[in-house]
């Protein structure tokens, strides 16, 4: 090939585009990046950015979110986990700040504040303010689905009668779940009404679950004069006598079937007990919806809808068609009788609405209470172990409770934002697996390399 000057020209014309051309798509790939961001999370239960839940829930809120964190300058560790887990919700949503502050330079603004760990956060949303100490995303969204409740939800627990503790600790109680549902910004209260016969006007709903004794006819008085009023309930009863509640039951338009559900699909989960209710499938309903988590639910009882012009009633809850109702002991070897037992799928769960627009002067009412009130809503479980302490962690018990209570107090909008788990991050070894790792690195692994250097040795030896 000839070279001439021009053609000296040309090659310098053709080198000086592509290395301008080069830096111009070098630059706009540089431009691009302080303009959008792609993250991808390999980790279990991508545990490094925010959950489904943490970001539906900033959807939900509307102006900034200011975040003020107490952190001496030396702990650069700590600010920067702090600014780690705050930079992931600023990525979905626009107006977070977050402020930090030395508390050894404003010691009176920490005591003003009652800060008293380092690394406190205190947010601050539409003049409601949260305050939150162990700082991770569970803790955080937690305080920020606190502050996006309207107002403090109360929730009555009856008691008096065995009921299970909202705050007992027996495996039969409710401890784990009322403190989960306190996190949620949900306030719980117990009453007693032989020595407090009034139902509060301003709670979001009572709960009975599961009473022991008789009920005596004047609460069970106070109890429909409450549903009449247009109050929300939630009902638990294991299988057994109402106690007193059996005129409640006639008011509703519901009647417990005599026996116990029994589903043989237990023995699939290695679970010897067949007196274990499963829900698999989920109709359409505000409560459930896309759920499509296994609940489970130990020793229930079933339930029959009486058609009834007033109520809108509905089953969301209901187990496996192999199970059956068993009306006969199931204690022992138990099968299914034909004529007997009744065939599943069975009802164990229902809800009833009806609307309450129509009644009363609402004209002096504030807008929360009105809200409220529109319309009445009662569920009806045909059993109270699955949010036991004993059972609440089972598949997607915890969540159903919460989309329960959510739905019970007019909280729609929280129903799909679930409960996080924390993933199982321990590598577990059996003694076999740790003598091969053990062996292979401290032995084999050495000798392998000790041998490859002699054969490599004595082949070079030869020349």
């Amino acid at each position: 090939m000839l070279v001439t000057q021009r053609t000296h020209k040309n090659l310098f014309f053709q080198n000086s585009l592509f290395v301008a051309l080069l830096l111009a798509v070098i630059g706009l790939v540089a431009f691009l990046g302080t303009r959008y961001n792609i993250e991808t999370d390999w980790t279990a239960d991508s545990r490094n950015t925010l959950s489904d839940a943490s970001i539906a829930l900033l959807k939900e809120m509307d102006g900034p979110i200011n975040i003020t964190t107490f952190v001496r300058d030396a702990e650069t560790g700590l600010r920067k986990q702090i600014a780690e887990l705050i930079g992931r919700y600023q990525r979905h949503k626009s107006g977070i700040s977050l402020t930090f502050i030395n508390p050894d330079l404003e010691p009176g603004m920490v005591r003003e504040q009652n800060v008293s760990v380092e690394g406190e956060l205190l947010i601050n949303y539409q003049g409601r303010r949260e305050q939150i100490q162990d700082v991770n995303e569970q803790n955080l969204t937690n305080a920020l689905q606190r502050l996006l409740r309207r107002e403090v939800r109360q929730i009555l627990f009856l008691e008096g009668h065995g009921e299970r503790q909202a705050h007992g600790v027996a495996n039969h109680d409710l401890k784990n779940f009322s403190e989960q549902l306190e996190n949620k910004g949900f306030k719980i209260r117990a009453i007693n009404l032989a020595t407090s016969p009034v139902i509060p006007e301003n709670i979001a709903l009572l709960v009975i679950a599961s009473p022991q004794v008789n009920l005596l006819p004047g609460e069970t008085a106070i109890i429909q004069e409450y549903v009449e009023g247009g109050g929300n309930l939630l009902w638990l009863n294991d299988p057994g006598p109402l106690f007193g509640l059996q005129a409640l039951a006639e008011r509703l338009g519901i009647e417990f079937q005599s026996g116990t559900i029994v589903d043989p699909n237990t023995q699939l989960f290695g679970i010897s007990d067949p007196r274990l209710a499963l829900v698999a499938e989920y109709r359409y309903h505000p409560i459930t919806p896309e759920f499509a988590k296994l609940t489970l639910f130990p020793q229930a009882s079933g339930i029959e809808v009486v058609e009834s012009e007033e109520w809108q009633t509905s089953t969301f809850l209901e187990s496996t068609p192999r199970s059956w109702l068993e009306t006969g002991s199931a204690q022992g070897r138990i099968g299914f009788d034909q004529g007997k037992d009744i065939a599943g799928p069975i009802s164990l769960g229902i809800s009833l609405q009806r609307d309450l627009s129509g009644e009363g002067d609402d004209r002096n009412k504030p807008a929360a209470e009105l809200e409220r009130h529109v319309e009445q809503r009662i569920v009806i479980i045909g059993d109270g172990d699955f949010l036991s302490n004993a059972f609440l962690g089972n598949a997607g018990n915890l969540d159903l409770g919460f989309n329960i209570f959510n739905w019970l107090s007019n909280d729609d909008d929280f129903i799909a934002i679930p409960a996080k788990t924390a993933p199982d991050n321990q590598l577990q070894l059996s003694t076999i697996d740790q003598a091969i790792i053990g062996f292979g690195f401290l032995l084999i692994l050495p000798l392998g390399l000790i041998g490859g250097g002699v054969y490599v040795w004595w082949t070079r030896r030869k020349y």
